[in-house]
């Protein structure tokens, strides 16, 4: 049975770092299920699949992005003092696939977010360039250095929402659909600075999250507690759990 065949769905991709791979599943089981997605948003790695498929990459062709991917592709060293790293590799990787495109340009209705860290508010991103967007979106505070967009200084949407769903409100669906890849309980040591800081910014989206994603219609969450978030090996099996889950969760609506 699929209850999705024929509605409007609006699909809202969580953050989660390496585990955002569970995105590119998610897109397998909807394609192949015939599920029509109507708008999509992002926050941090969710950003970065859902910028693909906006514009028209398929999860097949997202997937052989995603797979490529090692840390020393997405970031760079740098002297700033606001962060460890530089992600602006990340928006090279947007522009190389779907080109250096504008919001308005997306095949499907496209939105992000990201946190200003002056004054802590949320920033919807749905105008101007995507690039941008993706890296800001994907700015984990203290490890990559914040992008000034507009006069504001923005950083990884997670501090405000992981789970977009209301970039997703007054928008014409009907099923509005979440992703959150943040694991309940994560029993790895951090081993360097940078999973120290990582899992500071976890706990912070924990405690976030839980009255975010309760006016979801479904909430896709797979057990992810037997991997870490920075595990680039993981990759190719966390994209079959995020496929596994959401294919039994839509045989079982």
């Amino acid at each position: 049975m699929n209850n999705l065949k024929d509605k409007k769905v609006g699909l809202a991709l969580g953050g989660g770092a390496v585990l955002g791979a569970v995105h590119v599943g998610v897109l397998k089981a909807f394609e192949e299920f015939e599920v029509d997605i109507k708008a999509i948003s992002g926050t941090s790695a969710g950003a970065i699949v859902a910028a693909l498929y906006a514009f028209g990459k398929s999860a097949e062709e997202i997937e052989k992005i995603v797979i490529e991917f090692e840390w020393k592709k997405l970031s760079s060293l740098t002297l700033s003092k606001y962060g460890l790293l530089s992600n602006e590799k990340i928006g090279e990787i947007i522009k190389h696939n779907i080109g250096d495109k504008e919001f308005k340009d997306a095949n499907i209705p496209l939105e992000m977010i990201a946190t200003d860290i002056t004054t802590g508010d949320k920033i919807i991103l749905n105008k101007g360039r995507v690039a941008d967007a993706v890296i800001a979106s994907t700015c984990i505070p203290g490890i990559f250095i914040p992008v000034e967009i507009e006069g504001r200084f923005l950083v990884d949407g997670g501090v405000v929402e992981n789970v977009p769903l209301s970039c997703l409100k007054n928008k014409d669906i009907d099923f509005t659909i979440g992703v959150d890849l943040v694991p309940e309980r994560s029993y790895k040591k951090p081993e360097n600075v940078i999973e120290v800081l990582y899992n500071s910014f976890n706990f912070l989206v924990k405690a976030n999250k839980k009255n975010q994603i309760k006016d979801a219609d479904i909430i896709i969450k797979p057990d992810l507690s037997a991997f870490n978030a920075v595990d680039m090996s993981q990759i190719k099996d966390l994209i079959q759990i995020g496929y596994d889950e959401t294919k039994k969760i839509i045989k079982n609506l």
